[in-house]
């Protein structure tokens, strides 16, 4: 005999067995990795809003749990990843996990201070000429300690030409008040025109690049990404 408790008990259950199941698809769907007929049919934008909802997604704790072997065995012959993220090598920001990547979604390339220059410039184009991704993003970060370095001149073996790539940034921030490593407003200035001169350089430097933003078929931005939310702000 089926009661009215046993209904008041069995509805709730069909309810969560509904939610459940369309979480379990919604990640199947995020954790399909991509060919390249799927990366074409992205447009340069569908790209950067990929990257966006994946933030959001990790901001939130959210994020999409994925068979990460699954994907790789999946890649292993190929990849089709729809954008590239020019990042700093803090241990705090990794892209994939900022935006809520897998294996297979991104290129990601990452040095102190996310700047570019030649041999940077030269992969990305790699992965848009030959490979195809539809979006650049230069994700720069708050309290970045290249940009400190940068800012107070470091002289440190090798990482003095490094932080040398930073310096135009440091000179050309519009900025009125201490301009020291120990002005945090200062330092978030200056980390914000280093994306933004790296986002102009990956055009300028690059005729390739140049040439797929003028087509459509490319599009190239700077964000930046606080350590402490975990929140990606995109540049107009």
């Amino acid at each position: 005999m089926i009661t009215r408790r046993f209904l008041c008990g069995c509805i709730p259950l069909a309810a969560a067995s509904v939610v459940t199941a369309s979480r379990v698809f919604a990640a199947n769907a995020e954790c399909a990795v991509y060919t390249a007929d799927r990366q074409r049919a992205l447009s340069p934008d569908e790209a950067i809003g990929l990257l966006k909802e994946g933030n959001q997604r990790f901001a939130s704790g959210r994020t999409v749990n994925c068979d990460l072997l699954a994907q790789a065995k999946e890649t292993a012959n190929g990849q089709a990843p729809f954008a590239a993220i020019v990042g700093c090598m803090d241990s705090r920001g990794p892209p994939e996990l900022v935006f809520d990547q897998k294996i297979g979604d991104v290129f990601s390339v990452r040095i102190a201070g996310n700047f570019v220059e030649e041999n940077i410039i030269g992969s990305l184009e790699f992965a848009t000429k030959v490979i195809g991704v539809r979006a650049i993003v230069v994700l720069g970060h708050n309290s970045c300690g290249a940009i400190r370095g940068a800012i107070d001149n470091v002289q440190l073996g090798n990482l003095t030409a490094t932080l040398a790539n930073i310096r135009p940034a440091v000179e050309s921030t519009v900025y009125q008040g201490d301009r020291d490593a120990g002005n945090s407003a200062f330092v978030q200035a200056v980390a914000e025109e280093n994306v933004r001169r790296a986002v102009a350089l990956l055009t300028e430097k690059s005729d390739i690049n140049a040439a797929l933003v003028e087509a459509g078929d490319l599009r190239i931005v700077g964000a930046m990404h606080d350590l402490a939310t975990g929140t990606v702000t995109f540049f107009s």
